[in-house]
């Protein structure tokens, strides 16, 4: 039986709102496999995105428990789950989260410093070569332009080779060319690292490229199936 990066079982999530307490994520139940790639496909406001935010411990279930590599996010405090993200997992957000005062090289070694790691600065030029910003490393986020800044925060969720990429809307601000450029990233960085990658998207193209399509409507799972079905 292969290695799970992720296991809910019967994971809820709820909010509250000004209009008092929502039900977002409703009795979600599904495995992972180690190294596979999974595309969250369906509707707005189906819970694609909060879905994602449980398996990276930004959010914590309201009700049933979600593990990642064997570990109980449920059970886990804000501090452990900071460590837990800065050990194990990539982010990469729609909007790209770039520190608009540091250069491209800096804002991907800035995490991997933070981790301890001695030699952050030449991991972070490499993995900007990686994505082809090998000469844009002394360039601020406002220099560099939509499809450069994803690369650059690309580069970053990367660089400390995690064991599981989370990527949310990872196209979403960015054009035809640009997006399947970032996808052709994205998956070339999952195969070289054997991450687990979780994504995401409304483009049901690059859902494709993933082993295994989940469907959510209205905060259920509605389809589970491989892409190539």
């Amino acid at each position: 039986m292969a290695a799970l990066a992720f296991n809910l079982n019967n994971a809820a999530l709820s909010l509250d709102g000004n209009a008092g307490r929502v039900d977002i994520l409703h009795n979600i139940s599904l495995s992972i496999e180690t190294g596979s790639s999974v595309g969250l496909v369906g509707p707005s406001g189906s819970g694609k995105s909060s879905l994602l935010m449980l398996l990276g411990g930004l959010e914590k279930a309201t009700g049933g428990t979600v593990t990642a590599l064997g570990k109980d996010l449920t059970a886990m405090t804000e501090d452990q789950l900071a460590r837990f993200r800065r050990d194990h997992m990539g982010v990469v957000f729609q909007s790209f989260h770039l520190i608009p005062t540091m250069t491209a090289l800096e804002n991907v070694a800035t995490p991997l410093e933070l981790a301890g790691m001695p030699d952050a600065f030449d991991r972070a030029l490499q993995e900007l070569k990686t994505v082809g910003l090998g000469h844009r490393t002394d360039h601020y986020p406002n220099q560099m332009s939509g499809g450069e800044q994803q690369r650059v925060a690309l580069a970053r969720a990367a660089a400390p080779q995690p064991d599981i990429l989370l990527a949310d809307e990872p196209t979403g601000n960015l054009d035809g060319a640009n997006g399947t450029a970032i996808m052709d990233l994205l998956f070339g960085l999952q195969d070289r690292h054997g991450s687990t990658l979780v994504l995401v998207t409304h483009a049901e193209e690059l859902a494709q490229r993933c082993d295994r399509l989940i469907r959510l409507e209205d905060g259920r799972i509605a389809q589970l199936q491989d892409a190539a079905e």
